[in-house]
């Protein structure tokens, strides 16, 4: 076995070039040290709308036990699973889902996809290398919601939307089956809701894009309440612009925020109670005011953070040390203006 197989606290970082020919998934391996090495690209069997900037989050996703990736391709409506493997990744099956899938969501194997055109949700079931398509799971959302990102809370048993058209955050009831319910709508505490990321203890923290505002980027936190959610800290700005990514620490302690149009990286402490107070406004700079940091993700192990800059057609990582202080470790080009996405192991 050779000596990379064995690396202690390695990985991968996976992402989608979202081209409109040929969507494929770009694949890093991620060093001990958080360095990035370019491992091999993967046809998805679908097509990305070719444009930059993917308006969404969670376009990428890793399953909960890292044994697949799930990727959107939001020209041919439909998603690609992956298995992964020691060898790479191997494509299992591309399923239509609706159109204009932008956001995937994992438990336990069942899957919701946000179709964004025409807006609705719809399941799916991963069993094995077998992906069927969940029966009356379709659930059809406003004309005018221009819906963000869909995600499960930790214990699966929550289906969360946002809706940047409508200013709402939906919370939907999953049963046992992987059916919903009908949702509860809480009124988003500062305008344009987008990316959201859960605590392991079941708060949620979501970015306010305030309409693209200079200097009004925010995040809001909520708690799940009676099968709804409960605003806890209300719209904490941060004095930089567009708010849209979010990712929680591994021990709950901070959330990072990503500021689309300014290029930097927002931290956040989150409290015993689940509300939020600012940090450091700017905890990781990518090119000081300049346009398209974008998707963001956490290594399983907790240790490195790693964000998209489309505009540079790179991405950069940062060590998490001590505090929730970010380091540089260094940037990897290569990448097309339509890179989207971004899942870590």
């Amino acid at each position: 076995m050779s000596s990379e197989a064995i690396e202690p606290n390695s990985g991968y970082v996976y992402m989608q070039t979202n081209e409109p020919e040929r969507n494929r998934v770009l694949a890093f391996r991620r060093a001990g040290d958080g360095t990035l090495t370019p491992s091999g690209a993967y046809d998805t069997g679908g097509a990305g709308d070719g444009i930059p900037h993917l308006a969404s989050q969670g376009s990428v996703v890793l399953t909960g036990d890292g044994r697949y990736l799930l990727v959107t391709n939001a020209s041919s409506g439909d998603v690609s699973v992956f298995a992964v493997g020691g060898g790479g990744l191997s494509l299992v099956q591309t399923v239509a889902t609706g159109h204009s899938p932008k956001s995937v969501a994992e438990y336990e194997g069942l899957v919701y996809v946000l179709n964004t055109r025409d807006p609705s949700l719809t399941g799916l079931r991963l069993s094995g290398l077998k992906v069927e398509p969940l029966a009356e799971s379709t659930h059809k959302l406003a004309s005018d919601a221009d819906p963000a990102q869909v995600g499960f809370s930790p214990e699966g048993v929550t289906l969360v939307v946002t809706e940047r058209g409508t200013n709402a955050i939906l919370a939907y009831p999953v049963d046992a089956a992987g059916h919903l319910g009908e949702p509860l709508v809480q009124l988003s505490s500062g305008p344009t809701p987008y990316g959201f990321a859960f605590t392991k203890r079941g708060g949620l923290v979501v970015t306010e894009a305030f309409g693209g505002q200079r200097g009004k980027a925010a995040a809001s936190s909520y708690v799940i309440s009676d099968g709804g959610l409960a605003p806890v800290s209300r719209s904490v700005g941060n004095g930089r612009s567009e708010s849209c990514w979010a990712v929680a620490t591994n021990d709950d302690r901070y959330v990072f925020t990503i500021n689309f149009a300014d290029g930097a990286v927002s931290r956040y402490s989150i409290g015993a109670e689940g509300g939020i107070a600012l940090d450091e406004a700017a905890a990781g700079l990518v090119l000081d005011g300049q346009t398209g940091l974008r998707d963001e993700a956490l290594s399983s192990d907790g240790g490195f953070l790693y964000a998209i800059h489309a505009d540079s057609r790179r991405v950069f990582g940062w060590a998490l040390g001590a505090g929730g202080a970010l380091s540089p470790i260094g940037s990897w080009e290569g990448l097309p203006a339509t890179v989207a996405g971004l899942a870590v192991s």
